[in-house]
């Protein structure tokens, strides 16, 4: 009866009212961004792969990078085609329009070129032999029985959440392997986006600079469009950036910055226009343009020291970071790098940012990136300068810090225990790992 008194009812309605709402056509700008999207993800996922003496395919990316991405272009991104060349990936989007096109360069990985781009990106190489130094491997100091499981758990099951896609986990105790397992289509050779594990690499080559005394974080960021006199954004300082504290406008939460990271704005076109709305130092507001005008503010130290020189010192040859088609850095996100390279860099802060006796990091930089300074976000971890902080976790040592990054990104260090966890994934939007859990799991499993 009721489903007869509904369709009276609809009956007895205008026909204009009784027709459906057409679901709107995506806007130009839309698919672009989300051409852009696919363009830059397959060229890094198979440029990068192929450089690092591994194999992806076509279909494992699809499988897995390209599913689940934001809401507004994830189903433009699953049906548009791609063209995957020996140098670029191209992806239509517009009849009227040129496709979007991601350019690889060895040393230099992948670059979204502006939308309407039909010329030559310029190839840029840095010199360097690839040396893939093999970590050294052992059984746990514990049980190993116990650590198999939250390994497993990682991949299987939903102890760590439902939904999940992890693809790699490695577990460094000691400076040795204890545990190392990847999905299928994965390995050792095959590198993903960091995301924001990017804004810590990016807190590392700060760090760098200023152990080499070429960079002061206590000092106003060298921004030139702030330096107009009476601009109040020139008392930001370094470290203010590397905290989330600069006190910018940030157009939503974590600032998504879409237009630079796929749409093809340079970052110096973009990322210095933002006004204050709050006084340095007095909010935290996670963005990915702090980080972006904190590595913009050190540029003049890249023509001497790149950030591929860090990596190869680090022993990190299957890292690249990318930049945008200006040449400048996005080192909030856009790194590719593998598990064991997260592992060593997870190593150089074990050991207090030394590398073979040499001194990489200022003596104190850990303790420096670490101490919750300032605001602080809400939530279980706290935010020091670049890394996350799980100081106040049930059964984690309060000096664990960590680098985390979208889609399940997670590289946490355990400097009282001498353990570096590497978690990799490509979780769908909504669908979270918990990477506190895992590591109280990992940890109770370790002597």
């Amino acid at each position: 009866m009721r489903t007869l008194i509904l369709a009276a009812a609809l009956a007895a309605l205008p026909l204009a009212a009784q027709a459906q709402t057409p679901t709107p056509e995506p806007s130009p700008a839309v698919r672009a961004m989300a051409a852009g999207y696919k363009a830059l993800t397959v060229c890094s996922a198979l440029k990068t792969a192929q450089a690092a003496g591994g194999t992806r395919t076509l279909e494992s990316v699809e499988a897995n990078e390209l599913v689940g991405v934001y809401p507004e272009i994830d189903a433009l991104v699953r049906g548009m085609p791609v063209e995957v060349g020996e140098r670029q990936v191209s992806v239509p989007w517009d009849e009227a329009m040129p496709p979007r096109v991601a350019v690889f360069s060895p040393g230099r990985g992948c670059v979204i070129q502006p939308v309407g781009w039909t010329g030559e990106s310029p190839e840029i190489f840095l010199p360097g032999v690839r040396v893939n130094e093999p970590f050294a491997t052992a059984e746990p100091d514990g049980d190993a029985a116990l650590l198999n499981e939250a390994v497993e758990q990682a991949f299987e099951g939903d102890r760590y959440g439902e939904g999940i896609n992890t693809t790699a986990v490695l577990v460094l105790q000691n400076d040795r392997i204890v545990a190392e397992e990847y999905a299928d289509g994965f390995g050792v050779d095959t590198p993903q986006r960091t995301w924001s594990v990017g804004k810590s690499l990016a807190g590392t080559i700060i760090g760098a600079a200023v152990q080499r005394g070429e960079v002061d974080v206590n000092a106003p960021a060298a921004i030139a469009d702030w330096s107009r006199e009476g601009d109040p954004r020139a008392a930001i300082t370094l470290d203010q950036l590397m905290r989330m504290a600069s006190g910018l406008t940030s157009d939503s939460a974590g600032n998504r910055t879409d237009a630079l990271y796929f749409g093809g704005v340079g970052i110096d076109e973009q990322a210095t226009t933002w006004p204050l709305i709050a006084q340095p130092g007095t909010r935290y507001r996670y963005a990915n343009n702090d980080t972006l005008l904190a590595v913009l503010s050190i540029a003049p130290t890249f023509a001497q020291h790149p950030p591929a020189e860090l990596f190869r010192r680090l022993g990190m040859y299957d890292t690249w970071a990318e930049t945008d088609w200006r040449g400048n850095y996005m080192l909030s996100s856009q790194v590719w790098t593998t598990a064991r390279d997260l592992a060593r860099f997870g190593q150089l802060y074990l050991h207090d940012g030394v590398v073979d006796g040499e001194r990489i990091l200022p003596e104190g930089w850990r303790d420096h990136v670490s101490r919750p300074s300032g605001p602080q976000p809400g939530g279980a971890q706290g935010y020091g300068a670049t890394f996350w902080l799980m100081n106040n976790s049930e059964g984690v040592p309060a000096d664990t810090i960590s680098a985390n990054g979208n889609r399940g990104q997670y590289v946490i260090i355990v400097p009282s225990r001498n353990i570096v966890i590497v978690r990799r994934g490509e979780d769908p939007t909504g669908k979270r790992f918990d990477p506190i859990a895992f590591t109280r799991d990992v940890l109770a499993a370790l002597d």
